[in-house]
């Protein structure tokens, strides 16, 4: 198989597309962890990166990325143009990861 190209812009270079098959997405809901926040709480007083946040939206990122793939996998996609990363918060303890692009058939 195989692997699906990705581009954030609306063509995949060098290549032409045949078809346009849908607008596809995949998203994720990650929420706090106690113990990230109590961390957070400590580095908010002195400053830098709260490494715990980073890993969950890195995962969370990842996740919705992978889920959006295998939608455009499930309609015979070659690649997803037009690729774009979205989050949102949800209440003060959760936040959404949306990535979403068009999945094309290539020739």
């Amino acid at each position: 198989m195989t692997a699906l190209l990705r581009s954030t812009t609306n063509e995949i270079p060098g290549r032409e597309i045949a078809n346009v098959l849908d607008v596809v997405m995949g998203n994720t809901v990650h929420s706090k962890h106690m113990g990230r926040d109590f961390m957070a709480g400590l580095k908010g007083m002195i400053g830098g990166e709260i490494k715990g946040y980073t890993q969950m939206m890195t995962q969370a990122r990842n996740q919705a990325l992978e889920r959006m793939e295998q939608e455009a996998a499930r309609l015979g996609a070659d690649a997803v143009i037009g690729f774009r990363f979205a989050s949102s918060s949800i209440g003060s303890e959760m936040c959404e990861v949306l990535a979403y692009g068009t999945a094309v058939k290539l020739r």
